[in-house]
């Protein structure tokens, strides 16, 4: 059986691993069962990237929620009929945490009643079995899989299996779901479940689907790396006129997605991860007239603060274009202390919509100049010289980056004496100059070696008797003397000379005879 909390500290990043520990420790400390599941777990064993960490507490998690607040998390969304919290940890970490729960349903397609429960409950009652998996994080059974649907077989055969075959109708929004599912992870549905799918649209679920649930499936589509499969992919189901009716008759801005996804692309290369999810909105909806777009959005019942997000992106970068073209970003120290505080997405969206010649090489020199720069700082050499950590390190190193920005302090060699400079240590004394016996006496020393070396080389190997002194080798008789070469010349007939013939003198042109006149 796999080490699933190896796997999980190997494909962490150190942020997400810092999270999980934070909260294993709080729920510790509350008496509180608590459990890695849904899509972190299915990511974790597929092998796809872990974007964020939800948590299942058998019991209520405010008590987690607000201590993890007082450590620095922040509650992005609070679902308090279901005691479900969206959060950013420490670090920018994105997650949830959810109190265990079973959907009990009257009829299909009725509204659930929800009853507290076990994790296997839980398990039991979401949508698909690749989300029906957990791992314990609690000190009796850490490291524990739950599998009680078998997800982990369906991982293996690449297949999308409903648990329910109400699980449609219970849901109709798990048919925009499942092909997300699908596209994403390269998979195809399980033969059963397509029937049901098949089904479901025959009896057109599709055009029951909530609000809610329809925003919160376009949200997370705004955080997939390929939209523009997944879009394809309910355009061919018919399922773009869930979110506008427009939609389903003008296909989104595929270029503009494309050329986003070359920005992220190069942009993660060199070590940065923009979040994109406001600007694949902006280009999801950039078909519909602007009231349109914003009353989608609250129709689909997004947060104001979202709406702003997506309808105000043209603005915002905007805005950024005319402060990269104006003075008070002209220096490469004005210009970087500028771009640190714009965030990361806003600047893929820039790069991928304008064509601003100033501004976009402001931003390209920022993510793959000037940040590089700033990575590589030398802060080692900085504890070599024995300044301890503190105000005067940090003040150091950033006047250090200063020299940098401003086109110095880049060679290696000239790294020590500025920031022996900077520290206010002397400079480090030079070497003096050898003298003309001490350069003599050096030079015997050289020769010294080199002429035991070379006795070293010939010296017998061991187990053998030392060779006597090394013999002539015996004399022979010299050679005859070769017989002295013919002469070419004498063996060559002179070449006679040709004889030049006089030329033929021509002719001179017979006068043609003059005829006799006649006598009158």
């Amino acid at each position: 059986m796999p080490d699933y909390m190896f796997l999980l500290e190997s494909r962490l990043s150190a942020e997400q691993r810092a999270a999980l520990q934070l909260v294993a420790e709080i729920a510790r400390n509350e008496a509180l069962n608590i459990y890695l599941s849904g899509g972190a777990v299915r990511d974790l064993i597929s092998g796809a990237v872990i974007r964020d960490l939800d948590f299942t507490v058998e019991g209520n998690p405010a008590r987690i929620v607000r201590e993890l607040e007082k450590r620095g998390a922040c509650v992005v969304e609070e679902i308090e009929r279901l005691r479900h919290f969206e959060l950013i940890f420490p670090g920018d970490v994105e997650g949830s945490i959810a109190a265990a729960r079973d959907d009990i349903y009257e009829h299909p397609g009725a509204k659930p009643e929800i009853r507290w429960s076990t994790v296997i409950e839980d398990l039991r009652r979401r949508d698909f079995s690749l989300n029906a998996i957990a791992i314990s994080l609690n000190v009796a059974s850490r490291g524990l899989l739950l599998d009680p649907c078998n997800g982990l077989a369906d991982l293996e055969k690449r297949e999308v299996r409903a648990l329910s075959m109400h699980s449609f109708t219970n849901q109709p929004v798990r048919l925009l779901r499942s092909l997300r599912y699908a596209v994403r992870m390269n998979f195809k549905l399980e033969p059963r479940t397509a029937e049901w799918f098949n089904l479901a649209m025959e009896r057109r679920l599709h055009e029951t689907i909530k609000g809610e649930d329809a925003g919160r499936e376009l949200l997370q589509l705004g955080r997939e790396e390929n939209p523009i499969a997944i879009l394809k992919e309910w355009a061919k189901h018919d399922l773009l006129g869930v979110f506008h009716a427009r939609l389903a008759k003008r296909a989104a801005a595929y270029d503009s997605l494309a050329a986003l996804a070359r920005v992220r692309d190069s942009m993660l290369s060199a070590g940065f991860r923009p979040s994109l999810t406001w600007p694949t909105l902006h280009y999801i909806l950039g078909r519909l007239k602007s009231r349109e777009r914003s009353a989608t959005l609250h129709r689909l019942e997004f947060r104001a603060r979202d709406i702003e997000r997506v309808t105000g992106l043209e603005d915002e970068a905007g805005a950024v274009i005319k402060m990269l073209k104006g003075r008070k970003t002209a220096t490469p120290r004005e210009a970087y202390a500028y771009l640190e505080k714009v965030p990361l997405g806003l600047l893929a969206f820039i790069l991928a919509e304008y064509s601003q010649p100033k501004a976009i090489s402001k931003i390209k020199r920022f993510l793959y100049k000037w940040k590089p720069l700033r990575q590589a700082l030398p802060v080692a050499e900085l504890e070599m010289l024995g300044i301890p950590r503190g105000a005067q390190f940090d003040k150091i190193i950033e006047e250090f980056f200063q020299l940098q920005l401003a086109g110095r302090a880049r060679n290696p060699q000239d790294r020590v004496p500025i920031l022996r400079k900077l520290a206010g240590l002397k400079p480090e004394p030079k070497k003096p100059k050898a003298t003309a016996a001490e350069k003599i006496k050096e030079g015997a020393k050289i020769k010294a070696k080199a002429a035991k070396k070379g006795k070293g080389a010939e010296a017998p190997p061991a187990g053998q008797p030392k060779a006597g002194p090394a013999q002539k080798p015996a004399a022979q008789p010299p050679a005859p003397p070769a017989a002295p070469k013919a002469k070419k010349a004498a063996a060559r007939k002179p070449k006679a000379k040709k004889k030049s013939r006089p030329k033929a003198r021509r002719a001179p042109k017979a006068k043609p005879a003059k005829k006799p006149r006649k006598r009158r």
